[in-house]
């Protein structure tokens, strides 16, 4: 075996264990996937494994057979294949199947339910970081809406009654609108696959909600994006990860300076920034930012969960997350993802 340090593993059986599987080995940094097999063509990991850019057959022996292979999964559920592992395997390479596999199958859907719980605290958590600034703007329709209201009721002259009623509606779709977006982003995400997302449209939407981080804004928005640029992501933990970034770009600045908001295409990548003119962030700080917990907030405006939970939703579709920072001059956050082949 070339690299002691690092696990080589291929994953045999492609359906919901496969598709687990490849979720959290991709995640861990001293294991590699060299490849997934299942009989079925349509089973649900191999689409998943493309995108991860991990090589698929359906051919379990060139799989099983290869000599450097440190782990075998077998997640197939078929007892067949267990003796198929056994005859043709090399000698040094170990097997985990049976009981076993089913023991880390149930491992891996614990770990998956700790983590969108973790998600959806956190996001609940934000709610009360935005309760201010989402009060605030109900209350400007909601004035309107009860003065109006209030003026029809001794207005006899009928155009004029039509006009404070056409005010009147307008008010009250600004509070839909505004408790629309809001139920959208407390809601917990739906487990959907990947698919392709437009990243503009995702920022424009994230940006709704975090303005409320602060009722107190004099902010700038500057959007610099390319015509088209979809990434491979859930759009739902895409949408999470930007509006905290972003929130957390508005706290930085108390609530004035620039918002920075940039799109582009390189090289096969998403390139997505997410920059302001805040605080800035200290070298010996830079260091911890993204460990779970860890946060220079007060309670009620972080968890400590926020950056910790996007780096891990960057990495699950195999992304890059960098921050440039300067004391004093504002920070910015860079996510790149893998883009939609047919957009380039």
């Amino acid at each position: 075996m070339n690299n002691p340090d690092r696990t080589t593993v291929v994953i045999l059986g492609a359906g919901k264990g496969g598709t687990a599987l490849l979720e959290l080995l991709t995640h861990l940094p001293g294991v590699a996937v060299a490849g997934i097999a299942d009989q079925d063509a349509s089973a649900p990991a191999l689409s998943y494994a493309r995108q991860l850019e991990i090589p698929i057959t359906q051919d379990l022996l060139s799989l099983i057979r290869r000599p450097d292979i440190h782990l075998i999964v077998n997640v197939t559920g078929d007892p067949n294949i267990d003796g198929l592992v056994a005859t043709h395997k090399h000698s040094e390479t170990e097997v985990l199947g049976g009981a076993a596999s089913k023991v880390l199958w149930d491992l891996v859907q614990h770990v998956s339910k700790i983590q969108s719980q973790l998600f959806q605290t956190e996001k609940l958590a934000g709610m009360g970081t935005f309760a201010s600034g989402i009060a605030h703007d109900i209350n400007n329709p909601l004035y309107i809406l009860l003065a109006f209201s209030e003026n029809i009721l001794e207005e006899t002259d009928i155009p004029v009654i039509h006009e404070r009623a056409r005010s009147i509606i307008e008010a009250g779709k600004r509070i839909q609108g505004i408790c629309q977006n809001i139920t959208r982003y407390a809601r917990a995400a739906k487990d959907v696959d990947t698919t392709p997302v437009n990243v503009n449209a995702k920022l424009d939407e994230a940006l709704k909600i975090a303005r409320y981080a602060t009722i107190l804004q004099d902010l700038s928005i500057v959007r610099s994006f390319d015509e088209k640029v979809e990434v491979l992501a859930n759009p739902n933990e895409l949408f999470q990860v930007f509006v905290n970034l972003m929130t957390n770009a508005i706290h930085a600045m108390d609530g004035r300076g620039t918002l920075t908001l940039s799109s582009c295409c390189e090289n096969g990548i998403g390139k997505i920034s997410i920059a302001d003119t805040g605080c800035g962030i200290s070298t010996e700080n830079l260091e911890k930012i993204f460990d779970p917990f860890f946060t220079t907030k007060s309670p009620e405006k972080g968890t400590g969960l926020g950056l910790h939970n996007v780096r891990e939703i960057i990495k699950k579709y195999r992304g890059n997350l960098t921050v440039e920072s300067q004391v004093g001059e504002g920070t910015t956050f860079i996510i790149e993802l893998p883009k939609v082949s047919n957009s380039m």
